[in-house]
C-alpha cells in the first residue's frame, strides 16, 4: 500500500513540524527488543493509505490501537482476520444486525472493506505500547489527528463524523456542521453500550444521509473469511 498523492502532500507537511518530530523521537527511545509498539510501522498510516480524501464519506474516531499481539492493523476498532472479535467491535456489529435489514455479523474483525469504500477508520493516537492502554496519547498524535479532522472538514463536503463517547466528541469543534453531519452516542465498549449506543441506529442514519446529498451508501456487510 502506499499513500494517496492528497494524504503524501499533507502527511510530509505535517511531518516538518516540530511535534511530528517530538512523536518519532518518543517512539525511538522505546527499547523495542523488550517493548512491542503496535500497529506495526508498516501499518501505522493504513487508514491514510485506503482512504483519499476525495474519497471520504463517513470518518469513526477512535481512541488509540488495540495494544494486544497482532490485534491492531491500523484502522480504528479493526483487527486482523485471524483474531477474535473484541468487545466494542462486536457490540457494533450487534448493532448493525438490528440497524441494517440483512446484515449478517461476520466471522472476523477486519474492516478493510469500509476502509474501501471511503469509511476513514481514524484512531487519535497512531501508536501504543504492548499492554498499556493508552501509553502513547500524550506523545504528540492528537496534533496530527486534530489536524487530520480539519483538512477533512475543510476539504470535503456532506462527510458523516461518527463520534462515540465522551473523547471522541472533544473533535466536535474541530467540524464545520454547516456542511458536515455528526452522529454522537456513548461508546460501544461494553462498560457504556447499554447505556444509549444500541438502539442509536447511526449505520442507517449514515446511509440516509449519504443518499441524501446524493452519495452511494455505504454497504456494511463484510465478507466472511
Amino acid at each position: 500500500m502506499t499513500l494517496t498523492n492528497s494524504w503524501k502532500q499533507f502527511l510530509q507537511t505535517e511531518s516538518q513540524k516540530p511535534y511530528f518530530k517530538e512523536i518519532y523521537r518518543e517512539l525511538s527511545q522505546v527499547d523495542t527488543t523488550i517493548t512491542s509498539i503496535y500497529p506495526t510501522e508498516e501499518e501505522r498510516f493504513t487508514a491514510y493509505k485506503l482512504t483519499s480524501p476525495t474519497n471520504i464519506k463517513v470518518v469513526i474516531l477512535g481512541q488509540d490501537p488495540y495494544h494486544g499481539p497482532n490485534q491492531a492493523n491500523g484502522l480504528a476498532f479493526s483487527v486482523h482476520k485471524n483474531i477474535p472479535i473484541p468487545p466494542s467491535l462486536r457490540n457494533m456489529y450487534k448493532e448493525l444486525a438490528d440497524d441494517i435489514e440483512g446484515f449478517k455479523i461476520p466471522n472476523h474483525g477486519s474492516l478493510i472493506e469500509w476502509a474501501e469504500q471511503g469509511i476513514f477508520l481514524l484512531n487519535t493516537s497512531l501508536s501504543v505500547e504492548a499492554s498499556k492502554a493508552g501509553s502513547h496519547s500524550n506523545i504528540g498524535w492528537q496534533n496530527l489527528t486534530d489536524a487530520t479532522i480539519r483538512e477533512i472538514s475543510e476539504q470535503c463536503n456532506n462527510v458523516v463524523f461518527i463520534l462515540w463517547g465522551s473523547h471522541a466528541q472533544k473533535k466536535i469543534p474541530l467540524i464545520d456542521q454547516s456542511k458536515h453531519y455528526i452522529i454522537t452516542s456513548v461508546h460501544p465498549s461494553p462498560l457504556s453500550a447499554y447505556r444509549g449506543f444500541f438502539g442509536s441506529k447511526p449505520f442507517s442514519q449514515t446511509n440516509q444521509y449519504l443518499i441524501s446529498h446524493g452519495k452511494t451508501p455505504i454497504d456494511w456487510q463484510i465478507t466472511d473469511l
